[in-house]
């Protein structure tokens, strides 16, 4: 009945896009904000957030994507769903990732908070830069969609 202490245990629920375009990943530099040694750091992404009250999976991923990286896309597939516990902090993470296609770019479009830029990288210049990935989410997400991993987006259902 409780977790500790006598609280509900709850993970964060976030979603994440892999975005490809001429064999390059669409990814995020941002700002982490780190406990420790390392302190706050410039780490990469795929575009990933939070899902928000009343959203449903896929629109969360649609905004997260836009408001990161100034993006449409069109949500192609479901690559997967993963759970992550953060060894700093013990906080708990589930991410619902889908693979997706650009469709159009907005450069006037002012960036997330804590966002630096949007760039795309290769497959092995992102996995050369696994050092500063936000979590190992990170390339698992990205590894499992090149592997073909793809399940159709029916499976997900919101239930109103």
């Amino acid at each position: 009945m409780s977790y500790r202490e006598g609280r509900f245990w709850q993970p964060d629920v976030t979603v994440a896009t892999v975005v490809v375009r001429d064999g390059r990943l669409l990814c995020v530099e941002e700002h982490s904000n780190g406990n420790g040694a390392k302190g706050r750091s410039l780490v990469i992404n795929q575009p990933a957030g939070h899902l928000e009250p009343d959203e449903s999976l896929q629109d969360a991923a649609l905004r997260e994507t836009r408001e990161e990286t100034g993006w449409d896309v069109r949500l192609t597939a479901f690559i997967g769903a993963y759970q992550w516990k953060a060894p700093e902090t013990g906080r708990h993470y589930l991410r619902f990732a889908f693979a997706a296609e650009p469709l159009r770019h907005d450069p006037q479009r002012t960036l997330d908070e804590g966002i630096v830029r949007a760039l795309w990288l290769t497959p092995s210049e992102l996995l050369d830069a696994r050092d500063r990935h936000r979590s190992p989410l990170v390339w698992q997400v990205v590894a499992d969609c090149l592997a073909g991993s793809r399940q159709p987006l029916s499976l997900l259902r919101q239930v109103t």
